[in-house]
């Protein structure tokens, strides 16, 4: 009876998680979008280290493999969904802290996921930079992926730290 109420817990709290980042990635894309079809492009400057610059990213993160075959891209999407969907069997799967962390990267992936297939390229926006020194151009489906894969490897390096003092 209690291992079903944490299940039952624990699928709430990562279907809200995955939910609101879902959204929040869905509604600022959206957002953007609309913009660049309003005024014909989206270049906006925010601060003096954030701009508001629409790009279409046909690789993956970051703009890393970027092809122009249709075939790679086919290819490509193919392993981010195989990808993903390992990501939710660790979510399932895993009974600790992690299953949040999980959630995160799942739930911006999928929000790149639905922009691969709707649009055939994710549409990336958030430019940081200092002077002339920019980062890659992201979206918030990217913060949070970031965030999860962040946290997973500290928890990792954690979690391996204290196996470690346990054997000593």
């Amino acid at each position: 009876m209690q291992m079903k109420l944490k299940n039952k817990k624990k699928f709430i709290y990562s279907s809200l998680i995955i939910t609101i980042i879902f959204f929040l990635d869905r509604i600022s894309k959206i957002y953007i979008i609309s913009l660049e079809k309003i005024n014909g492009s989206v270049d906006l400057f925010v601060t003096k280290y954030l701009n508001i610059y629409l790009i279409w990213n046909e690789g993956i993160a970051f703009g890393l493999l970027s092809f122009e075959h249709k075939s790679t891209y086919a290819i490509i999407t193919g392993l981010i969904v195989i990808i993903t969907l390992v990501v939710l069997t660790l979510i399932i799967k895993t009974n600790d802290i992690r299953f949040y962390f999980y959630s995160f990267v799942f739930g911006g992936a999928l929000g790149n996921l639905i922009d691969r297939l709707y649009y055939s390229a994710v549409p990336d926006f958030i430019d940081m930079h200092i002077n002339n020194y920019h980062w890659f151009i992201f979206n918030v489906a990217d913060i949070f992926i970031t965030i999860g894969v962040f946290c997973l490897i500290l928890v990792e390096l954690i979690f391996n730290k204290s196996l470690d003092n346990e054997k000593k």
